[in-house]
């Protein structure tokens, strides 16, 4: 496939999907970060200031950075900026960099599937045990790795597809 052919419709549709997918987890994690910055701004001012430390701050605090680390690291593998090996497969020849994108792809996609698996486990197994300090569940933390598990595995079996059909994501204009 070269630069200049475009895609067809048909493949089009899904990379758009999956490229939306990923920058609704980027503006998640964007948000869960400047929420971050301003509850612990929050928790700043209240025990300096006013002298009356919030408890919820610090749960809430937690969960923000959960949902940032699972939700960037799942855009990060769909931008191929996490998990990926660029140097080597760069200087190999065709037959080894297809093997060096179907690897990446298939590790990524167990990872992204135990992550969502064992997250929504835990998650189900603490959801009657209250959080101290706030009005939450103690197990909702394993939410936002959950579903950055179920993003890896999507973003990776978009690779792998791509990998088998023979896309090369070094060439321009496939991503």
């Amino acid at each position: 496939m070269s630069a200049t052919t475009p895609n067809p419709p048909s493949r089009n549709l899904p990379r758009r999907a999956v490229g939306l997918l990923s920058g609704i987890a980027i503006g998640i994690a964007a948000a869960a970060l400047v929420g971050l910055v301003i509850v612990q701004g929050w928790q700043v001012i209240a025990r300096y200031v006013l002298n009356d430390s919030p408890s919820w701050t610090e749960p809430v605090t937690v969960l923000l950075l959960s949902t940032a680390m699972s939700l960037g690291a799942a855009a990060g593998v769909h931008t191929r900026r996490h998990f990926s090996f660029h140097l080597f497969a760069d200087a190999a020849g065709p037959t080894v960099r297809r093997v060096l994108q179907l690897v990446p792809a298939v590790v990524i996609a167990v990872i992204g599937a135990t992550l969502a698996y064992w997250g929504w486990t835990l998650l189900l197994d603490g959801l009657d045990i209250p959080t101290a300090g706030a009005d939450i569940p103690q197990s909702i933390n394993y939410l936002p790795l959950s579903i950055g598990g179920v993003l890896m595995l999507v973003f990776a079996l978009e690779q792998l597809f791509e990998a088998l059909s023979g896309a090369d994501p070094a060439i321009e204009g496939t991503r």
